[in-house]
C-alpha cells in the first residue's frame, strides 16, 4: 500500500493541470494520480481512483466548480483545495467554496502563470498535506443568503442588551487558520448587536478578506469590516485583519485603535495571530477574551498564553469540531485555555460570561 497522498487535479487549463501535476509529483509524500479538464470527467475519475485530496478550479466549462463542489460534499465528502483566480469575483466564489466545505484555497496569479504557480509550489503542497488530514464533513443544505443563522445547533443570540456601559472596555480576540472562515461565521452570527468589539486574524492572502468581511456583514447582527489603520475599535463591530498585512492593537486615551501595517511575517504568517494576541495581552489585559479556532500549526499559541497571564479569559475549540486541530492543540499545550468547547458552544459560553460580568458590576469572574 502506498503511503503517499493521492491527488486528482481538476482544471480546464492544460497548462495548470501540467504544472500542478509536476509540483505534486516532485514531493516524496504525494503523487498526482489523475487530471481532469472538467467536473464530469472528474466525477468518474474520483469514483474509479478514490483520491485522498482533489484540487479544483473555480470556473470551468460544462459544470461550474462550485456546483460540482456542492454535489461532491453532499454525496461523497472529501478534502478539496480550491485553485482560485485572484479577482474580486474569484474571492467571492472562493468564500462560497469554503462555506460548502472546501478545506482551503490557493490564489493563482492572473499573469505569468507558469512562474507564478511554481512560486506558489510550497503553499500548494502544504495545503494538500493539511487537507489530507482534515476532518471533512458532509455539507448540509442551507440558505446562507437568508437572515442571520449560526449554521450550527446553538440558537442565535437575541439582539438584547449584553454589556451596556462595560462594552467599551471589553474586547474579544479571535484567531483562526484552516477551516476558520466558517468557524468565525458560526461565532459571529451568535453575537448580539451590542457585543463588545471583536478583532480577528484569519490566515488569508491579500484580496480575499474584503469578500470575507462583506459576506459576514450580511449575516451578522454586528457590523463586520476589514480593519483600517488608525481607526477606533468600537463595540458592536468586528474587525478582520486585511490579508497580507499585520494587525495589532494600540491605545489612544481610553480607546482601542487598530494598527495595520506591512510588518514582516510571524510564524510564516501575514497576518499572524501571534501579532494580534500579543498586542491584546499588552494593551487589553484583563478586559480581553481570547478565542482560538481551527487551524494548522502553532501561530498564536504562545501569545494566547501571554493573554491569559495578563488576565484574559480564553476559549479554545475542541478537537471533534475542528477541521484541523493544530493551533487549538498548541494553545492547550501552552496552558492558554480556560475552557475547551465545541464550536457551537463557544459564543453562548462567552455571552453568558459577559452577561455575568455585567451583573457583577465590573468584578472579574
Amino acid at each position: 500500500m502506498s503511503s503517499k497522498i493521492r491527488v486528482v487535479v481538476v482544471d480546464d487549463s492544460a497548462l495548470v493541470r501540467s504544472l500542478l501535476a509536476e509540483i505534486i509529483n516532485r514531493q516524496r509524500d504525494m503523487e498526482c494520480i489523475g487530471t481532469a479538464n472538467d467536473p464530469l470527467v472528474a466525477r468518474e475519475m474520483i469514483r474509479e481512483l478514490n483520491p485522498d485530496v482533489i484540487t479544483l478550479d473555480v470556473e470551468m466549462p460544462r459544470m461550474d466548480g462550485i456546483d460540482f463542489l456542492g454535489r461532491l460534499m453532499r454525496l461523497r465528502p472529501m478534502p478539496v483545495v480550491m485553485i482560485s483566480t485572484l479577482t474580486e469575483r474569484g474571492a467571492e466564489v472562493t468564500m462560497k467554496a469554503l462555506e460548502l466545505g472546501a478545506v482551503d484555497f490557493v490564489a493563482k496569479p492572473r499573469v505569468g502563470l507558469a512562474n507564478g504557480l511554481n512560486e506558489l509550489a510550497t503553499q500548494i503542497v502544504d495545503k494538500i498535506r493539511v487537507a489530507a488530514v482534515a476532518q471533512v464533513r458532509r455539507a448540509a443544505p442551507r440558505d446562507v443568503t437568508s437572515s442571520p443563522s449560526p449554521g450550527g445547533s446553538a440558537p442565535a443570540a437575541p439582539a438584547t442588551t449584553l454589556l451596556g456601559r462595560l462594552s467599551t472596555e471589553k474586547l474579544i480576540c479571535i484567531g483562526a487558520s484552516t477551516g476558520g472562515t466558517e468557524a468565525i461565521r458560526e461565532v459571529l452570527v451568535q453575537m448580539p448587536a451590542d457585543s463588545p468589539a471583536i478583532v480577528i486574524t484569519q490566515h488569508m492572502p491579500p484580496g480575499f478578506t474584503t469578500s470575507f468581511a462583506a459576506r459576514l456583514n450580511g449575516l451578522c447582527q454586528i457590523t463586520v469590516k476589514e480593519a483600517v489603520n488608525g481607526e477606533r475599535i468600537l463595540p458592536g463591530h468586528a474587525y478582520i485583519a486585511p490579508g497580507g498585512t499585520q494587525f495589532h492593537l494600540a491605545r489612544s486615551g481610553a480607546n482601542y485603535v487598530a494598527v495595520v501595517d506591512d510588518g514582516a511575517p510571524v510564524n510564516r504568517h501575514k497576518p499572524s495571530v501571534e501579532v494580534l494576541f500579543k498586542s491584546a495581552a499588552a494593551v487589553v489585559g484583563r478586559n480581553a477574551f481570547g478565542i482560538m479556532l481551527t487551524g494548522m500549526g502553532n501561530d498564536g499559541a504562545a501569545a494566547m498564553r501571554e493573554m491569559k497571564d495578563a488576565g484574559s479569559y480564553n476559549y479554545v475549540q475542541d478537537e471533534a469540531s475542528c477541521i484541523v486541530f493544530g493551533m487549538p492543540r498548541e494553545a492547550i499545550a501552552h496552558g492558554a485555555a480556560d475552557e475547551v468547547l465545541p464550536l457551537n458552544q463557544i459564543a453562548p459560553a462567552l455571552i453568558a460570561r459577559l452577561r455575568g460580568a455585567t451583573e457583577r458590576l465590573h468584578h472579574r469572574i
